[in-house]
């Protein structure tokens, strides 16, 4: 069996093409294809159409081993890959009925009524190995022909995910498709940009020609990956992952995909520590985030969200003659919402937001995308003013990230200076 040298991916939905939905799925295939050293050579978007798939196919099939179609597997007339597929590749479209007993067990189970158009699903090209879909209703298929290999898969990433993790990779490892992972570390850091950053590890890699890196910039936050493809050099890799680490500083985060929200309550609980939050432009966001982490509660004690200026009054003690001087979006108003909220809740740190995500709003000293973050320990408080870009949404996103990221260096801080006995 050949290794896989072109890989290629066809995703179906006319939501996508319409922004209605983001394409997830290239960027997961892209992240998991890389980890085997394997990069996706091309990618087509396309609607629901038979004629826009059959196009697709034909494309891929002169070059790629590895074709994978995402989407069009559901119950209904619009989901017409298993259609196409089928035509394209001059085979016959089979019933299953083990797929029929499954759909019908999920229904049974979920209490819902199954309806005829669920047989759909139950059509499997001739000779494919039908992959069960224990998240959904429709399966996947994996089918060989003349050498090369298709494999379909359902839409939505709850159920494309593990498909792909627990019945792709390791048939195409234990049929000789592709290897294991590569040795790889990925290094996330935050507050530095791409540009500098690689500008920053140049002399090391210099230094280790033997060591491939790969760069991928988020909205708030940059992810550098080292590789080699001799399993021989994986100390080489070790040893220029930790140099990087102490070239990056405080812009370092952690390695792997670690969130900064995690790593902040993981610091907060091996420290004892309790956060707090007040937040008036993200509106919850933080607590959101912070939230999602299971065990948050262990550190992170609650939050307010003080949109108007009578509630930063009443709820967070912020003098109404102070936002009278300076305004509600302003560094003395981020520092009284900071310490209050940490007074309210009793907790160690108080973090806060203030600011104009806009569309409207905003100063002639203090724009749209202007935001104040305030934090608050038994030490200090500190603001940091940050002028975000984007439109509203990409601003509170972007506030986030600023707002754990400032808690985050000032915990290395304190630590660092107990550690090295300074005050």
């Amino acid at each position: 069996m050949n290794k896989l040298n072109n890989v290629q991916t066809i995703h179906l939905g006319d939501e996508l093409l319409m922004g209605l939905r983001l394409n997830t799925h290239l960027e997961y295939l892209g992240e998991k294809f890389a980890g085997f050293g394997i990069d996706i050579k091309r990618s087509f978007v396309i609607r629901d159409q038979l004629e826009e798939i059959n196009k697709s196919l034909e494309i891929a099939w002169e070059e790629a081993d590895l074709i994978i179609v995402t989407g069009g597997l559901g119950p209904t007339e619009d989901d017409k890959t298993r259609d196409a597929v089928a035509d394209f590749l001059d085979l016959k479209l089979v019933y299953v009925e083990a797929i029929e007993q499954m759909i019908r067990e999920r229904f049974r189970l979920g209490g819902y009524v199954f309806s005829d158009n669920n047989l759909r699903q139950c059509y499997a090209l001739e000779g494919a190995e039908v992959l069960e879909n224990p998240h959904g209703t429709a399966p996947g298929q994996w089918v060989e022909k003349e050498g090369k290999l298709v494999i379909l898969l359902p839409g939505p990433p709850r159920e494309l995910n593990p498909m792909f993790e627990e019945k792709v990779i390791p048939q195409l490892i234990e049929k000789g498709w592709m290897e294991g992972h590569i040795p790889h570390i990925q290094l996330r850091t935050v507050g530095i940009g791409e540009s500098k950053l690689e500008t920053s590890i140049q002399p090391l890699l210099k230094a280790n020609p033997e060591v491939q890196v790969a760069y991928c910039a988020h909205a708030s936050s940059v992810d550098v990956r080292f590789a080699v493809n001799d399993p021989a050099h994986k100390e080489i890799l070790k040893k220029v992952s930790f140099e990087a680490e102490k070239i990056f500083g405080e812009d370092f985060v952690g390695y792997g995909n670690v969130e900064l929200a995690e790593w902040l309550l993981k610091a907060l609980i091996d420290e004892g520590s309790t956060l707090s939050v007040a937040e008036s432009c993200t509106g919850g966001l933080i607590a959101s985030e912070l939230t999602e982490i299971p065990g948050a509660s262990k550190a992170f004690m609650g939050g307010m969200i003080t949109y108007s200026d009578e509630s930063k009054i009443r709820g967070l003690g912020v003098s109404e003659k102070l936002i009278e001087d300076h305004g509600v979006v302003s560094d003395q108003v981020a520092k009284a919402m900071a310490k209050g909220v940490a007074e309210n809740f009793s907790t160690t740190y108080g973090l806060s937001t203030t600011g104009y995500a806009g569309p409207d709003g905003g100063t002639e000293k203090d724009p749209v995308g202007t935001v104040y973050i305030g934090f608050h320990s038994p030490k200090e408080t500190v603001v940091k003013k940050v002028n975000l870009r984007g439109d509203r949404k990409a601003v509170r996103e972007r506030a986030v990230v600023q707002a754990l990221d400032l808690v985050r260096r000032n915990i290395r801080k304190y630590d660092n200076k107990d550690k090295t006995g300074s005050d």
